[in-house]
């Protein structure tokens, strides 16, 4: 079935908030919307302070609705890896129907059957995702509805994560005046969004370096078999920089934004630019080469741990090989490092839309995108974990021609501090936006 309808995807980053609205067409995006906000009481990729978040949220959903035109009401919100957990699950019943034909009562019960486990009480399922179905022994089937049987079976993968984190992040959405249209695992829809067909069955490894933490993941045989969170990022880069050079964190970010490179041998020694040192009352000349190795230092430090983790299930013996994104990946260098770190074949991945061909906004893409490939089996099996009813219709995440806000004076003062004196284009904003933030 071709995808339709209007999306809208949420990312909650270290150091961004970003906003995606999304028209399908024939099954084609078209982004006609985009929010980009700095984040406020997000620490590593987790929500400390819900009002600080809410602001950011707020922020950026505006940003995205001036440019859509639109209101934006629900949105599918990005969760990360952290602490979460991958099992395969299975369930069997017997089919209720006087006439044996398999309906969406038959698809949600059997995925309630596949839930029957023990938990720990400070987790939660957070997805379930069938994998197969077997009708009376025949099996290979992807959605087993109008067919004749007596006896269903469903083979899939359970993931759970952290009631803290999840509710903080729904809790934010749900103050900022959105519901929640899907909760999406974000490695899971960054591996399904960027990967070829053949780089998921033959196995690809995902590295998403953002602001405050790293995450790595393993997709093989089109599925996610394994994610591993570092909790340090681009964030820790500019720290580095800002305590070497004695500078201060706005610097530090200018330095590697305008100077900086992972790859020591690209630069030279000649090559020097002027720091602000605290305590000096003149710039201090720095060059190219010592700027690289303190970069080259932390990232260095981040592929050893993320190698580490993928030597324990010998992931790198996989022949995809290696796929970076993130904000953090956008440092020129960073591929050649992690070629060297890893041994194996390492490529940065782009967006392709236009204006927003950039690394730091993979992630929030992704979610659109994989919110709209969702099927009626997903939802019916997120029917079984949620218990609540499912609308199978396409969803619908941005309607009405005219915004309206009904709570949005931190916003309306940030847009009059922040507000350009001209006006531009989206690519525009997102540029000048970049130059304070870097994700």
């Amino acid at each position: 079935m071709a995808k339709a309808g209007m999306y809208v995807g949420l990312d909650i980053g270290t150091t961004s908030v970003k906003v995606v609205v999304a028209e399908y067409i024939d099954s084609q995006m078209n982004i006609i919307g985009v929010g980009n906000a700095k984040s406020e009481g997000i620490n590593r990729g987790i929500i400390v302070d819900i009002d600080k978040t809410v602001h950011a949220i707020q922020r950026a959903v505006k940003q995205a609705e001036e440019k859509a035109g639109i209101q934006i009401k629900s949105v599918s919100v990005g969760l990360p890896a952290n602490l979460l957990e991958v099992e395969s699950c299975q369930g069997m019943i017997a089919v209720n129907s006087e006439s044996k034909e398999i309906t969406d009562d038959d698809v949600r019960n059997v995925a309630s059957a596949a839930m029957v486990r023990s938990i720990p009480p400070e987790r939660q399922i957070v997805a379930l995702l069938p994998q197969e179905f077997t009708v009376d022994g025949f099996d290979g089937i992807k959605d087993p509805r109008g067919m004749i049987g007596v006896r269903l079976e469903m083979f899939g993968l359970v993931f759970t994560g952290p009631k803290t984190i999840i509710h903080n992040i729904k809790k934010c959405v749900e103050t900022a005046g959105l519901t929640v249209a899907e909760t999406i695992i974000t490695p899971l829809a960054l591996t399904e969004s960027i990967l070829s067909d053949g780089e998921k069955d033959f196995g690809t490894i995902v590295i998403d370096m953002g602001g405050g933490q790293t995450t790595t993941a393993v997709m093989h045989d089109k599925q996610l078999k394994f994610t591993h969170v570092d909790q340090e990022g681009g964030e820790y880069v500019t720290k580095d920089i800002s305590i070497v050079l004695n500078t201060s964190f706005n610097n530090a970010e200018a330095l590697k934004i305008n100077y900086g490179d992972a790859y020591p041998a690209r630069t030279s020694a000649e090559e020097e630019f002027p720091v602000d040192v605290i305590g000096k009352t003149e710039p201090v000349k720095i060059d190219e080469r010592y700027l690289a190795e303190i970069i080259e230092a932390r990232l260095e430090q981040i592929f050893r741990k993320a190698k580490g983790a993928l030597d324990e299930i010998e992931a790198l013996d996989l022949p995809g090989g290696i796929v970076l994104s993130g904000g953090a990946a956008s440092i020129p260098g960073v591929v050649e490092l992690a070629e060297d770190v890893f041994g194996t074949n390492v490529k940065l991945h782009v967006p392709n839309q236009m204006g927003l061909r950039n690394p730091v906004f993979t992630n929030v893409i992704s979610i659109v995108n994989y919110s709209a490939e969702l099927n009626d089996v997903y939802h019916l099996a997120k029917s079984a974990v949620t218990g609540e009813k499912v609308s199978l219709s396409p969803q619908v995440s941005a309607v009405s021609t005219t915004p309206v806000y009904d709570d949005y004076d931190a916003v309306e003062e940030y847009e009059e501090e922040t507000k350009p004196k001209n006006d531009e284009k989206v690519t525009g904003k997102i540029k000048d936006f970049f130059s304070n933030i870097f994700d």
